[in-house]
């Protein structure tokens, strides 16, 4: 833990975070901001997943419903004689069949539900043991976290098969409703015929109250199965991006929190290279100064970015490349393809962290008052 605290040695000596105290002033393009570029050093605090002895990249599965949904049955009467009478027992041989497809549509349903909480159990468990090495820390590409993380890849995989499952079984439970539907209809207007006599009146009521017990029964069954199915599918997609922000972390062998794709996003407002104005009117949020191999940047950048879209959720951000203009054209030259290859894997790193493409936007400028390559990211 000594190296993920000692964050003002790796900020002198690669990365500076412009106040981070995040003020709201931060958020906006400031007028009065001053060059990054001196030598002025700035603690990094301890990010939320650092302060956290058992942090949690994967959320909380959850809640499948818990309701059983079996039909009472139908109740048997005895044959009049009458048409109506004949009307009425092939209208409760209808009622029968329908109430068996109900049944088995439970049984199918509480058969998913147990497989989804089994395999949602097994995946919590592979996300946690991943995280309890990567927050005592690991190796990069550690081949046993490597193998979890696939694990867990095909586990979230079974859980989206269930879902799916659970939507096709909603389709037929809704063909059921449909059915109840035309029964009820069909059982009231029976009531109408003549030549009925008491008892196939007597009778038809009592199919009546159990064809609308039924109605009722698949009503809840199809609510229940449709949450069931919303909450399952916001779930599987949330976790697919803290999956990608866990596969960043296994392969760097340290821990982020979770992706940056699980925030209220408003509607992107611009676009990858659009023009960034005056930078030296702009506070940066973030500055990395690539002066050396394998610049730690990424937790530090992390927890920028992520406390910049919890002052504001709709932020842009422009991704700008510094690069000096010292030494021979030619060194020059080299200097700026370093620069953008230099933005271009920081751009990438915030994608796999989960941040929207179109939040991003890439640039490049020179300046005389750099001595190495930096990026500068601002807040729109």
């Amino acid at each position: 833990m000594t190296k993920i605290r000692t964050w003002s040695a790796l900020a002198g000596a690669a990365l500076l975070l412009a106040a981070c105290d995040f003020t709201d002033d931060i958020l906006v393009p400031s007028l009065t901001g001053e060059s990054p570029s001196g030598g002025e050093r700035v603690v990094i605090p301890p990010s939320n997943a650092e302060r956290n002895p058992q942090p949690t990249i994967s959320g909380t599965p959850p809640q499948l419903g818990q309701t059983t949904f079996q039909p009472e049955g139908v109740t048997q009467g005895q044959a009049t004689g009458t048409e109506v009478g004949r009307r009425v027992e092939r209208l409760r041989s209808d009622l029968g069949r329908l109430q068996a497809s109900v049944g088995n549509d439970d049984g199918q349903l509480q058969g998913l539900r147990q497989q989804t909480v089994a395999n949602a159990t097994s995946y919590q468990q592979l996300i946690a043991g991943i995280q309890s090495k990567l927050q005592v820390g690991t190796t990069p590409g550690n081949p046993n976290l490597v193998a979890a993380w696939n694990q867990a890849q095909a586990t979230l995989d079974q859980i989206s098969d269930n879902v799916g499952q659970m939507t096709s079984l909603s389709n037929k439970v809704a063909d059921d409703s449909a059915l109840a539907s035309f029964v009820l209809e069909s059982v009231r207007a029976t009531y109408g015929l003549t030549g009925a006599v008491d008892e196939d009146h007597r009778q038809l009521a009592v199919l009546e109250d159990e064809v609308n017990r039924t109605v009722v029964l698949i009503d809840r069954l199809l609510n229940e199965l449709t949450e069931d199915v919303s909450r399952q599918t916001n779930y599987v997609g949330r976790e697919r991006s803290n999956l990608t922000v866990l596969s960043l972390a296994v392969k760097n062998g340290e821990l982020f929190g979770t992706s940056l794709a699980n925030r209220a996003f408003s509607s992107p407002t611009h676009s990858r290279g659009a023009a960034v104005g005056n930078l030296s009117n702009r506070r940066p949020l973030v500055v990395i100064r690539f002066d050396r191999e394998n610049v730690p940047y990424k937790e530090p950048l992390f927890t920028a970015v992520s406390e910049a879209l919890n002052r504001r959720p709709g932020a842009v951000f422009d991704i700008v490349s510094i690069v000096p203009q010292q030494g021979t054209p030619a060194q020059v030259a080299l200097s700026a393809n370093q620069a953008r290859r230099n933005a271009e894997q920081v751009l990438q790193t915030l994608v796999q962290m989960g941040l929207p493409s179109d939040r991003l936007s890439l640039n490049s400028t020179s300046s005389s008052d750099v001595g190495s390559n930096e990026i500068r990211i601002f807040v729109r």
